[in-house]
């Protein structure tokens, strides 16, 4: 129920970012382009629209991240399997489950230093306050120069993007140890022979 909940969190979470920069980028240049059609430019020069390009920034940073994650949950990324397939199954298989936890360290170890970083530019500042606590000589944290938001709030997609794509990485791989299958899209290259996809001697593929 909690995988299922996540799952579409995650997916809405994407599509919403990826459908909202769109609709900005759109607006920011049908803003420039009526900037400088008669009549209509006296109208259009009183908005502004110069935060957009700095929230299109933040958008597909976030999508980025938590894009990375559903990658992972779905095998979408670019792996070199050209040892496991050569390896017996009873080694590839401890191969590819190191690839797996080596991920899940390495991301856990970024949602750190990501969570510490995003602690100290403001967000400190912020839990002290909402709270009612004194906040001592803990500074404000900077803000974003166009949209003058808190950046510690931008920052947070690290921490939160990463802890979830080591929590994607940990999942996979507690699939894989009782199936020994590991998500991977399918893809197609016209011109190259399928015969080169043919499975190996044993199931495993490392992302």
């Amino acid at each position: 129920m909690f995988n299922r909940i996540l799952d579409h969190l995650e997916e809405w979470l994407i599509t919403f970012l990826i459908g909202a920069a769109t609709l900005v980028i759109f607006v920011a240049v049908m803003h420039r382009f009526l900037s400088g059609v008669p009549y209509i430019q006296d109208y259009a020069i009183r908005l502004d629209v110069s935060w957009a390009q700095e929230l299109c920034i933040y958008m597909f940073v976030w999508m980025a991240k938590f894009g990375a994650a559903y990658g992972v949950r779905n095998g979408t990324h670019v792996g070199v399997d050209v040892l496991v397939r050569k390896l017996p199954a009873s080694q590839a298989r401890w191969l590819v489950l190191f690839g797996l936890l080596a991920g899940a360290l390495f991301t856990g170890t970024v949602g750190t230093l990501g969570a510490r970083f995003v602690w100290e530019n403001g967000f400190h500042y912020a839990f002290f306050s909402a709270l009612g606590w004194d906040v001592g000589d803990v500074p404000e944290g900077p803000t974003s120069p166009d949209l003058e938001v808190s950046t510690w709030i931008v920052y947070s997609c690290v921490p939160l993007g990463s802890y979830l794509m080591s929590f994607r990485f940990l999942q996979v791989a507690w699939n894989f140890l009782r199936t020994g299958e590991v998500p991977h899209a399918s893809h197609h290259v016209v011109g190259v022979d399928n015969a080169a996809d043919a499975p190996a001697n044993h199931g495993t593929h490392a992302q």
